[in-house]
C-alpha cells in the first residue's frame, strides 16, 4: 500500500525507521532501491506504476544530490514524502535537504527532517488513515500514547528536580 524506495543501499539505515512505523500499523509496504542517477528506467517505471500497483503513498530516501523525491513526483500523481539522508557524499546533510525541499511549483514533495524517515512513515500512515478507519484510530491511539510519554516525563522530572 505504500513504496518505500530509496536511492542505495547505504540508505537503508536510515529508511527502515519507515518500515518500522508502517509494521507496526499492520501497512503494508514495497521496499526497493531505485537510483535517480543510475537507473533512471526503472526510476520512471516505478513512478508511472505506482498507482497501477496500489500504492497509495510514496516514501522516497536520498542522499547527496537527493533527485530521486522529485523526479518520482513528476512520475506519477501520489503524495511523495521525500527523506533527505545524511550519506557519504553530502555536504552535511545539506545538500540533500535543499535538493528535497526546493521543488519547483507544480511538484510537491512533502519534506522531512534529515534522516527523517519515522516521520516519513508516520506521514504516510496518516495519508493511509484518510481513507481507513482503522488505521485513523490507531493513529489517534498513537497520539494518545505520545501524550502519556510526555507525562511520565513530566513526572520523572519532577522527581529528579526535588
Amino acid at each position: 500500500m505504500v513504496g518505500i524506495i530509496m536511492g542505495s543501499l547505504s540508505d537503508l539505515k536510515v529508511m527502515q525507521e519507515a518500515v518500522d512505523v508502517l509494521k507496526e500499523f499492520g501497512i503494508a509496504y514495497e521496499i526497493d532501491i531505485v537510483s535517480a542517477h543510475r537507473t533512471p528506467e526503472k526510476m520512471v517505471e516505478y513512478g508511472k506504476t505506482a498507482r497501477a500497483r496500489g500504492l497509495k503513498a510514496i516514501v522516497a530516501g536520498a542522499g547527496g544530490a537527493a533527485h530521486l523525491p522529485g523526479m518520482i513526483a513528476s512520475l506519477t500523481t501520489l503524495p511523495v514524502i521525500g527523506v533527505p539522508v545524511k550519506s557519504s557524499n553530502s555536504i552535511d546533510g545539506w545538500d540533500s535537504v535543499l535538493s528535497i525541499l526546493q521543488m519547483p511549483s507544480g511538484v510537491p514533495v512533502a519534506t522531512v527532517a534529515l534522516n527523517g524517515a519515522k516521520n516519513a512513515g508516520l506521514l504516510a500512515v496518516q495519508i493511509v488513515g484518510t481513507f481507513d478507519e482503522n488505521v485513523a484510530n490507531q493513529l489517534a491511539d498513537y497520539k494518545e500514547s505520545l501524550k502519556q510519554k510526555v507525562a511520565e516525563m513530566s513526572q520523572e522530572a519532577q522527581k529528579t528536580m526535588a
